[in-house]
């Protein structure tokens, strides 16, 4: 009786231990927290919208992709392999996040990625570099995707009690600065000072946080702010006069758009869209633990993009930026940790 006592007592004890260590599991991961999510963005977002478009706003060619599951494989994604939406998802237990222009045969209910290079919070930025898709006309993709979430669960009530689960990842508005406001051809630096310029971005932007609330359901919304958009390659070869420090014109003009959408993300917070309904501001920079954080890996184009079919360096991990603009797929998994933390707070 002892005997079977005890080895009652040691399957109890294996049980908890088993239990406690798939809760942390879990708990890490967050696998039965987020069910779903859906991508808004630009070309730090991007899988593979604008493969197909009359845009050269494209990543769909070699280098990109080099080290992208099986290798050389360019699928949209601005870096050498995976960009941090597919870490932040994967660590979420969710499958590979199709680009809303792929997504026959996907299961649209775990999640669409709708982000396109070039793209930004304005309808006219990025206009420049051809058929891009704003933010306004991602959201009306969404839109899309909602109707067809509703057809396959049967109504919008249930639709909207699913997608109230989901994560909404909003990663978007570097392309106002870059691809507007500090554009030289572009009339909206005569139009609004700084202040005035982020005052509208972020009157735009929540009114479409808005839209997703009001007409979609969506309630759990990570917000990404700006940082400094002036320290990469790109931005100090283009408004430095060495091409040495940061760009500061660009920094303080980010500075102001965060300051921003974080008091405004405390409005909504505070003013409660609904009861379930949060928003959580999120800063994945890094510029720790790379050998070279201040050079791209691969030879580019204009301090921007990857030349064609350019050879790019062999110790990309030792790399922080893979072009002028965009992490190595190291930094895209590192921040993707510091993202993680945030929506644990979102889902808690």
């Amino acid at each position: 009786m002892e005997m079977m006592g005890a080895k009652t007592k040691s399957w109890v004890v294996l049980s908890i231990f088993l239990l406690a260590a798939n809760c942390m599991q879990q708990c890490v991961h967050g696998n039965s927290q987020a069910p779903c999510m859906y991508i808004f963005g630009d070309s730090y977002s991007e899988n593979g919208n604008n493969n197909n478009r009359a845009t050269n706003a494209k990543a769909n060619y070699s280098p990109y992709g080099i080290d992208y599951k099986q290798g050389n494989n360019p699928t949209g994604r601005a870096t050498n392999g995976r960009i941090e939406a597919d870490f932040v998802a994967e660590r979420q237990g969710l499958p590979d996040i199709p680009p809303y222009a792929d997504t026959d045969g996907s299961d649209i209910l775990k999640g669409v990625n709708y982000a396109s290079a070039a793209g930004g919070i304005r309808p006219e930025t990025g206009s420049q570099r051809g058929d891009i898709i704003s933010l306004e006309r991602q959201i009306q993709n969404h839109g899309d995707i909602y109707n067809r979430i509703v057809r396959r669960l049967g109504n919008s009530k249930k639709a909207e009690k699913h997608l109230g689960k989901c994560v909404y990842y909003m990663k978007i508005g570097t392309n106002d600065y870059y691809g507007n406001y500090f554009l030289p051809s572009s009339p909206t630096r005569r139009d609004f000072t700084p202040d005035q310029y982020a005052a509208d971005l972020v009157r735009r932007y929540s009114s479409y946080l808005k839209t997703l609330h009001d007409n979609y359901g969506a309630r759990k919304f990570l917000v990404f702010t700006l940082g400094h958009i002036g320290c990469n390659p790109f931005a100090r070869a283009t408004y430095t006069r060495e091409g040495r420090g940061c760009a500061q014109q660009l920094n303080d003009a980010a500075l102001l758009f965060d300051r921003k959408l974080k008091s405004e993300v405390e409005r909504l917070n505070e003013n409660k869209l609904s009861s379930k309904a949060k928003f959580v501001v999120v800063n994945s920079e890094t510029n720790t633990g790379f050998t070279d954080a201040d050079t791209p890996c691969c030879p580019t184009v204009r301090n921007e993009t990857c030349i064609p079919n350019g050879i790019p360096c062999s110790n990309r991990d030792e790399f922080r930026f893979y072009d002028g603009l965009h992490g190595t797929e190291k930094t895209n998994r590192f921040t993707a940790g510091i993202v993680n933390q945030g929506v644990q707070r979102l889902l808690t």
